[in-house]
């Protein structure tokens, strides 16, 4: 179990629907953002993590999961670690997860309705008082499945970068399409964000750097937007 001197994260990847090529590629990212950033990472795809309690976890990643994914036992577990006031994280395919569940989706802010196909288009950003995306300039270009959402979440959280679906083809949202987001619910601190469909998304310092920033907001480095985004080396 990890050491309690150190914000522990596990990094849940399990999958009973559509399973991402990129999920080793970002359970390395996540990894490596934990050991420049002492951060304990740990990754599992066994559910009855949750059903014997989270309590050595400081947060918990939902990284492109998809489907049901949780016992009964395990779905009272990620709740009560929420009660607690632990943080969730979710990745891209984590908006595909636990439908039936609407105490998930609450917690998520959003569930996922369609994508069309893989290509480049443009990030516009909303936010830059948050360490996911203070490092970024006003857009951010890069590819990915450019997520729907079933209904916007932005009456409920604070939105942090949107797509801008003039730069791609097959959006179906119109102007308002949040992308990544945080917010509180029933005591835990939520992150989200829907890029990282790609391999190669996790190799790139800049999306890293946002992944980073997702995790100091769900490991409580970061609540109010008032300090500087942790910089990956060279980035």
């Amino acid at each position: 179990m990890p050491s309690r001197s150190l914000p522990a994260v596990l990094v849940f990847t399990r999958t009973t629907a559509y399973r991402h090529d990129s999920i080793p590629d970002g359970i390395t990212a996540f990894r490596e953002l934990g050991a420049e950033h002492g951060i304990t990472v740990h990754a599992t795809e066994d559910p009855d993590v949750f059903a014997d309690g989270l309590g050595p976890y400081t947060a918990v990643v939902f990284l492109s999961t998809s489907g049901d994914v949780l016992t009964p036992a395990g779905r009272t577990g990620l709740r009560a670690h929420c009660a607690a006031g632990g943080g969730f994280m979710g990745v891209h395919a984590a908006a595909c997860t636990e439908y039936g569940w609407p105490f998930y989706g609450a917690l998520l802010g959003a569930r996922f309705a369609r994508h069309p196909e893989l290509q480049p288009g443009t990030v516009r950003v909303e936010d830059h008082d948050h360490p996911a995306t203070g490092h970024l300039g006003a857009t951010w270009d890069l590819t990915d499945e450019w997520y729907d959402f079933r209904t916007s979440p932005r009456a409920a959280v604070r939105v942090l970068a949107s797509a801008d679906e003039s730069s791609y083809a097959g959006g179906g949202m119109g102007a308002d399409h949040p992308l990544a987001w945080t917010h509180e619910h029933e005591g835990a601190h939520v992150f989200y964000t829907a890029l990282g469909h790609t391999a190669e998304a996790y190799r790139d310092p800049v999306f890293r750097t946002h992944l980073l920033g997702g995790l100091r907001h769900v490991t409580g480095h970061h609540r109010d937007g008032a300090e500087e985004p942790y910089r990956l080396s060279g980035s």
